[in-house]
């Protein structure tokens, strides 16, 4: 095992009525605070009232940033930075889920910065300080609520790009799973599945992390329990809470500590996003089995079945390939039970013309994966797809 150091500073309010404590955060890093949200949902459910009441009380002012897309647009943080600077912003809450959260990290950094937002997502080295971040989370499935990672589209040149930094992990996150109730059966599975595909990423690494994987598949078999339940009743509050809280850990670094890991799907899909806007999580459904069909073979047969016996309580006595290949097909079955998607034709992609640049950029971000595709490989999982 590598060495590493471990700090995480994000202070976590997890449970029913956290939401009490959002003026005592918020007062320990300034007084005036910028709130960025998507769509009207907070406002439906009650939480954007419950906000900003609290705010008015404590005499906190606030400014709005709302209509943040699914995936997040770099206009958006563009538009924020504005505000931000204007008006003498010193803290920034997302409410939502991982779209309003990294469109509000790099509002954060770029606030803070003289040049165009865009240059911090494609150059984060250029991310120096960031102003405090409190994320209130509504949707379990990004983990961007306790990491250091913001991903931002820019549908303009067709990219959609991780950026990171330590300054953009929350200084707090509120973690109510009864904010989560009012989320639908399809994002609640496509939440479920980017949380599954976040775990898989680390999972299948080339360097071994024993106590690691098993972690992995404690947050996976978590997932399947949960998943499920959460679809069928959306106030399950058990369900909810065990989701939200391994979103969180799926991605807060602590699968990955000692063992390097490039991930292996989440490159491909967004191209997929970038491309045609689609929603991550139900693209990372659709793309993960085809990747575990492709990369299957005499070098990682063992490890895929150690994930169908572990996970998916596939028999040890099962030989080697048929064991992970049915680890793999009820993968794919799980997911299609949640009632997602199983191909690109059913979220409207039927032109595959822009498959092979697609490819080809998913290809250079794939050095050092689990199995390093090349462009041709990457356009055939694409196709086979859809």
């Amino acid at each position: 095992m590598e060495n590493f150091i471990y700090s995480i500073p994000t202070t976590v309010y997890f449970g029913k009525g956290q939401i009490e404590n959002l003026a005592e955060i918020v007062s320990q890093y300034g007084k005036k605070v910028l709130l960025v949200y998507g769509g009207g949902s907070i406002k439906r459910n009650g939480i954007y009232e419950k906000v900003t009441a609290i705010l008015t009380g404590a005499g906190i002012e606030w400014e709005e940033l709302s209509g943040v897309d699914p995936n997040p647009r770099v206009e958006s943080v563009r538009e924020g930075a504005a505000i931000c600077k204007e008006k003498g912003i010193e803290v920034v809450i997302p409410i939502g889920g991982g779209s309003s959260i990294d469109c509000a990290k790099v509002v954060a950094a770029a606030a803070c910065y003289d040049g165009d937002a865009w240059e911090l997502v494609t150059n984060s080295s250029l991310i120096k300080v960031a102003l405090p971040i409190i994320a209130i989370l509504t949707l379990a499935a990004t983990g961007s609520e306790m990491d250091h990672i913001a991903v931002i589209s820019n549908m303009t040149t067709n990219d959609k790009i991780g950026t990171r930094a330590n300054c953009l992990r929350p200084k707090a996150a509120i973690m109510d799973p009864t904010y989560t109730e009012s989320v639908s059966a399809y994002q609640t599975a496509s939440g479920t599945a980017d949380i599954m595909s976040h775990t898989l990423e680390s999972y299948f690494s080339n360097f071994e992390g024993y106590m690691h994987d098993r972690m992995a598949e404690g947050i996976l078999k978590t997932c399947i329990e949960f998943g499920m339940k959460a679809v069928e009743n959306p106030h399950d509050y058990e369900a909810r809470a065990n989701l939200m809280w391994a979103s969180s850990w799926a991605i807060n670094d602590f699968l990955k500590l000692g063992k390097p890991v490039t991930w292996s799907v989440h490159p491909m899909e967004h191209e997929l996003s970038a491309y045609y806007d689609i929603t991550h999580g139900v693209g990372l459904a659709i793309l993960t089995p085809h990747w575990m069909r492709h990369v299957l073979d005499d070098r990682t047969v063992e490890k895929f079945r150690t994930y169908a016996v572990n996970v998916w309580d596939v028999s040890k006595e099962l030989p080697a390939y048929e064991a992970a290949e049915l680890g793999i097909q009820k993968t794919a079955e799980y997911f299609k039970a949640m009632g997602l998607p199983t191909r690109l034709s059913e979220v409207g992609i039927t032109d595959d013309s822009k498959f092979a640049i697609m490819a080809e950029k998913s290809a250079k971000k794939l050095k050092g994966a689990y199995a390093e595709l090349s462009k041709e490989v990457v356009e055939q999982i694409f196709r086979e797809a859809m």
